[in-house]
């Protein structure tokens, strides 16, 4: 675990991280506390002598016996934009954690732009990130003087984002025996309580009277039952002051998924625990609305399930009906994502009235097979939405890519006993954003299917082993958009922040 923090005097540290962009090091204003002259030399000689690679992430390691700094890591910066600052941060974050925990950490890299700040502080504290459930396993924290040319009103963000991306990883690879949909609600709680959130777990006999058939059906076969997670973050406002925009958050909340009665081969399951990292990405978004006090009204809802196998599953040709009244004939129970998020985009709409309504979902391998596994599919039935998410993808370094609500796929839903069936069949993903696409009205809607980038088998250049949390980084930039903010200064001095 890293913990950031800009000390209130510069001192000397046991390492020193210094960036590299091209053929130079950045040594201007490094203070010689930090950094002595002597060090400083001997680093410029190696650079000089061995020509190191400076590509962004690129680490190389300056041992100077005796001295102090004992280790010098030099990284490779690329051309400083903010991906190559955040990909850079990642790869010496993931150095820094191999690190004794009694080493003192001082990064020496200059991040003068509030965007390249933001970034340097997401990657420091995402490649800090380890999850493991060994019985020897141990998360070492170390803290990490910053000390180059910065701003802090971007490292403060950055921290908040990468805070929040850590928590969705962790809820996504908690394995399904531990993390149910009571469990998912009740960490929520936890979380998001202290943080100024008002949370409540609606339990099945709620689903049943408010008519959550789409959810009731899907949690119908686990002992483990069902819920709605529902999380409000609402910001003071000065008296006679504007309305609030206010936007919902829908994230899918599948916490293991067999396939139900159309059951998944042995190895499709594997990985099925982390069915639920939409529901993640949007919780981790309205504590990052909430830490950083943004001028928006946010909602999440999670639809919270176990897609299981027993005799009171939903079975292929039930009629369920939704929160609503629309019904679905079921065609396969392996499609049971759109399921219960059609329940949750119905009451957001009715209920809450949004002005904007975000579902994220692990929801098709159609997406996955279009787009690989680093690019999430996105839908929108506005044209102003989606470039505030294409500049949100952009400014997080999470991809995605616009696919079309292409209405001539809209017959393949039809069904002879129900206002629609949840298997239209091929293009997969598209068919599933039209079957939720009744369920919005006329509110400006996206959909985010997450189902690649959601779970990585190995580490990336930013996204990590599991769940990477994908979506939370990208939501919180978006929010910030939202809420004109992003200006907020926070980030601890010598006695430290929230990571």
């Amino acid at each position: 675990m890293i913990l950031l923090q800009i000390p209130e005097r510069h001192t000397a540290a046991d390492v020193v991280a210094l960036g590299l962009i091209g053929s130079e090091l950045q040594l201007e204003e490094i203070s010689t506390e930090v950094l002595p002259v002597a060090a400083a030399e001997a680093c410029a000689l190696y650079v000089s002598a061995e020509e190191p690679d400076a590509e962004a992430g690129a680490l190389h390691t300056v041992t100077l016996p005796g001295a102090v700094p004992a280790t010098v890591l030099i990284v490779g910066l690329g051309d400083a934009s903010p991906e190559d600052l955040r990909v850079a941060a990642v790869a010496l974050g993931r150095r820094i954690e191999r690190l004794p925990e009694s080493r003192s950490v001082a990064v020496a890299i200059h991040a003068p732009s509030r965007r390249q700040s933001r970034a340097l502080a997401e990657g420091l504290v995402l490649g800090g990130y380890q999850y493991s459930k060994a019985s020897d396993a141990e998360d070492a924290l170390h803290q990490l003087n910053l000390v180059g040319t910065l701003d802090r009103a971007g490292l403060d963000a950055g921290d908040e984002a990468a805070d929040a991306a850590g928590w969705a990883r962790d809820l996504g690879n908690a394995p399904p025996n531990e993390l149910t949909p009571a469990r998912m609600g009740e960490l929520a709680e936890q979380q998001l309580t202290p943080a100024g959130c008002k949370v409540s777990v609606h339990d099945e006999a709620w689903l049943t009277a408010q008519g959550f058939g789409g959810v009731l059906a899907v949690g119908g076969g686990s002992a483990a039952g069902p819920r709605l997670i529902e999380v409000t973050y609402r910001p003071r406002r000065k008296s006679g002051a504007a309305r609030l925009p206010h936007v919902v958050l829908v994230g899918k909340g599948i916490t293991f998924d067999t396939g139900g009665l159309n059951l998944k081969l042995g190895d499709g399951m594997r990985t099925m625990h982390t069915d639920m990292c939409g529901g993640a990405a949007v919780l981790a978004a309205v504590q990052y609305a909430a830490m950083r006090k943004l001028a928006i009204s946010v909602t999440v809802l999670v639809p919270a399930a176990e897609n299981a196998v027993s005799g009171t599953a939903t079975r292929p040709s039930d009629v369920i009906t939704h929160f609503g009244g629309r019904t679905t004939e079921v065609g396969n129970t392996d499609a049971e994502g759109r399921l219960i998020l059609a329940d949750a985009l119905g009451y957001a709409v009715k209920r809450l009235k949004p002005d904007v309504l975000i579902d994220v979902a692990t929801l098709t391998g159609a997406a996955r097979v279009a787009l690989g596994m680093e690019i999430g599919a996105y839908f929108a039935n506005d044209d102003a939405l989606a470039a505030q998410l294409e500049q949100a993808s952009a400014d997080s370094g999470e991809p995605i890519w616009r696919m079309p609500l292409e209405h001539h796929y809209v017959k393949q839903l039809e069904s002879p006993v129900a206002d629609a069936r949840n298997d239209p069949g091929t293009p997969g993903a598209i068919t599933a954003a039209l079957f939720l696409q009744p369920f919005v009205g006329d509110v400006a809607w996206a959909h985010l299917d997450i189902a690649g980038p959601a779970r990585a088998a190995a580490d990336g250049p930013v996204l990590s082993h599991g769940a990477t949390g994908f979506g939370a980084r990208l939501l919180a930039h978006y929010l910030d958009t939202m809420a004109g903010s992003d200006t907020m200064a926070g980030l601890g001095t010598a006695a430290g922040s929230p990571g």
